[in-house]
Formats: structure tokens, sequence, C-alpha cells
């Protein structure tokens, strides 16, 4: 089977790790228990690019399951969990291209070895399988029925090449799901971030000053989470109406460059370039730590620090320490990429339940909606959200109240009001 991984003798303690997320995923089961008798994708060629990890893998097995032919790569140099990458390939046959670490041009390389496979379907986190498709491999999008994107950057970049028409297939945005973003970019983002920063450094949140960058949901994950851990929580924002909610939240809201004067911590969490850039970086205060959880490593000016850096080292897995030109400290985590998957393990099972059953939902109805979509970005369908929230809700034993027909009467009519 033609595959890159790292070393697959760490295939046992990776089987063991994708049991153990998949025992967690009870939504994702009930999918593949019906993928397994129905065979949707029979006959599909799907190919993926995912961080590499325990739930991903159990994404995986459920496409499989269906009967899809699946290839996977990773959507990041440094989230690939290796042992994850071993067991998918020795143990349940899945071919994968990923190592933790791989340098640009790997990285690429793996990105065109998925697609040399020739898929139907592509699975993106960030668009790069869709961007490729775009620019150096447009003979290929004839083949392809659709994509699914899962991370707010990706749906942005979508979103983009669709206002300049150069989308030319319909593509499922996952990240506008209420069952995806509500749940994985507030609560997965918000303790695996956290998770990320405390492995990393093992320092002591109550009592920091820790700014988080960008409003949206998954900053107001991470700015919920450091509040409950007693840090005094600052939030930078340029879109007016987020930063009210942010200020009517409780959080202190200051601009980016007042902020960085006292910020023990310093979260981007914006999907943007250069939010901590240079001018920021020359009013952080000593000892600032800089941390990104957005998609891409462009949210930190990585390349200003490398350029005026009088020395740099790393002090702990996953921290680099710079001496700026005037002596000051500044600590960097994670090459600023993800920190919640580069330095944790990224967001916990019981989350990416819902998010990845999206993703297999968007996959099942592309191929049953073949030859009827137009090029386009699209939401998954209303019904589709709601089914998976109350599978999610039957599976913690949760019951809700239904309608009756007098109250559904009631709110569909305009004339009985007072």
């Amino acid at each position: 089977m033609n595959s890159d991984i790292k070393n697959p003798n760490l295939a046992p303690k990776g089987k063991l790790k994708i049991e153990w997320a998949g025992f967690q995923m009870k939504v994702l089961q009930l999918i593949k228990d019906r993928f397994t008798k129905e065979k949707p994708f029979s006959g599909i060629k799907i190919a993926a690019c995912l961080h590499v990890s325990s739930e991903t893998a159990n994404l995986m097995l459920t496409l499989k399951a269906g009967g899809a032919d699946v290839a996977l790569c990773a959507c990041n140099p440094l989230s690939t969990k290796d042992d994850i990458a071993a067991s998918l390939v020795k143990d349940f046959g899945i071919p994968t291209f990923a190592i933790s670490g791989e340098d640009k041009k790997t990285y690429y390389k793996h990105l065109n070895q998925v697609l040399d496979t020739h898929p139907q379907i592509t699975m993106d986190d960030g668009a790069d399988l869709v961007t490729l498709l775009h620019t150096e491999r447009k003979s290929q999008l004839k083949e392809v029925l659709g994509s699914s994107e899962e991370t707010t950057t990706g749906v942005l970049r979508l979103k983009a090449m669709e206002e300049d028409k150069t989308l030319a297939i319909p593509v499922m945005a996952v990240n506008e799901s209420q069952t995806k973003y509500l749940f994985d970019n507030r609560y997965g983002t918000g303790q695996s971030t956290i998770d990320g920063i405390m492995r990393a450094t093992n320092i002591l949140l109550a009592g920091k000053v820790f700014v988080v960058c960008g409003y949206g949901w998954c900053g107001r994950g991470v700015a919920m989470r450091a509040k409950g851990m007693g840090a005094h929580v600052i939030v930078t924002e340029v879109s007016p109406i987020r930063a009210l909610e942010a200020s009517m939240d409780g959080y202190q809201v200051l601009k980016l460059s007042d902020a960085a004067k006292i910020a023990d911590i310093i979260v981007t969490a914006t999907g943007d370039k250069h939010v901590v850039d240079e001018n920021i970086i020359k009013n952080l205060k000593q000892g600032a730590i800089l941390a990104n959880t957005g998609h891409f490593n462009v949210e930190i000016d990585v390349l200003y620090l490398e350029k005026v850096k009088k020395s740099k080292r790393v002090v702990r897995d996953g921290v680099e320490k710079y001496i700026l030109p005037d002596d000051k400290k500044v600590y960097l985590l994670a090459e600023g990429r993800l920190v919640n998957l580069v330095t944790a393990e990224g967001h916990p099972p019981d989350v990416m339940d819902m998010s990845f059953a999206n993703q297999a939902l968007a996959a099942e109805y592309l191929v049953k909606n073949k030859g009827k979509l137009k090029v386009g970005v699209y939401t998954i369908p209303k019904e589709l959200d709601e089914m998976i929230a109350q599978l999610k809700l039957e599976s913690l034993g949760i019951s809700i109240d239904q309608l009756t027909e007098e109250q559904k009467k009631y709110l569909a009519s305009w004339n009985q009001g007072t």
C-alpha cells in the first residue's frame, strides 16, 4: 500500500488511542453502523486533508465502512500523531501520508499523493486540497463531485473563490453547521487551546493577563476557559459588534497595541494575517508568551521574530525563547502553529463526534445529489444539523419536549396575536 508515515511500529499505541476516541464518538458510531449496512460510498474514492488524530481516524473508518476507498494526508505539518498514522496504515489498511514535523516540500508532496488517487470527493481542513485542485491539478476537477470544509479559515478561502468565480465544484461548508461551530469551535477550541498552553508551559493562569485576539466562536471559547482558570481576560477585535458582545460578556476590550503592553499571554484566533505584527511585538512586555489557535501559522509574524532575534533556543517542548534586540525575552509556542494540536491532542473526541458526523453526512449528501448541485458553497441542510444534535442528546441520555400540533399551528400563523 502506498503510504508515507514515520514508523509502522508505533501502530499498537495508535490503535488503542483510536479505540478510546471511538468509544466516545457515539453519533459517528451510529452513522457508521448505518453506513455499514447501506454502503453509500460504494465505488467512491475520498481524499481527506485533515489533522491526523484519533478522532479523524474514526471518521476515516466510518467512510471506509460505507464502502469508500479513502486516502488521508495531514492539513498541518506539526499536528500529525505518528502513532495514529501508523495504525491507520498497519491495522486498518488506509493509505496515509503524514509525518509530524514534515517540511513544506513534503507537505505538498503528500497533498499531491492523496490527489493521485483521483477522488470523487475531497475533505479539507483549511482548503489546501481544493486550492491545489484549482491551481496545479485543474484537469481533475471534472472528476470531483464536490468537497467539504471543516474550518472557519477554509470556508473564508472558499467563499473568496466563489466571489472571484474561480470555484469550480460544489463545497459543503461543514463549519457553518450549528452542531459544528457552536460546539467544536467554542468548547473544543476553548478547552484544547488552554490544554496546549498548559502542557507547553506549565504556568499558572490564575492572575495572568490573558489576551484573546478575535471574538468569533473560537475566541469566545478560549476567553471563557481562560476566565474560568482565573485569568484576567482582555479581548481585542476589529468588529464593533463582536467587541460590544465581549464587553457585555464581562471582558475588558482594548486595542491590541495597548493590551500587548500588559499581556502575559496573547492567543490569536482570527484567521487573518499578521495580527501580532512588528509593532505589536515591539510593544510586548518582558517574558510575554505568544500562541496561535487559528488554522494557519500567519497570525503571529514569526518571520519578523526570526529576522530581528539576537538569539533563539528551545526551552521546553513546543516553547522557543526569542531574545530581541532590546534584550526582551518573548516565548513562542508551537512555532506559531495550532497550539492545541501541536502541544496537546486537539479537541476531545466527544465534541469532534458532531463535527465529523457533519463531515460524514456531507459526503453522503454530495453522493445523493450528484449532478444536482451547482457550483458554490453550501451549508448542510437544517434537518441533518438537527438530527446530529438529537442523536447527541440521545447518546447523553437527555430527552427534550416536543411541540404540540396546536403550538406548531400557532407558530406558523400570523393572525393569532393578542
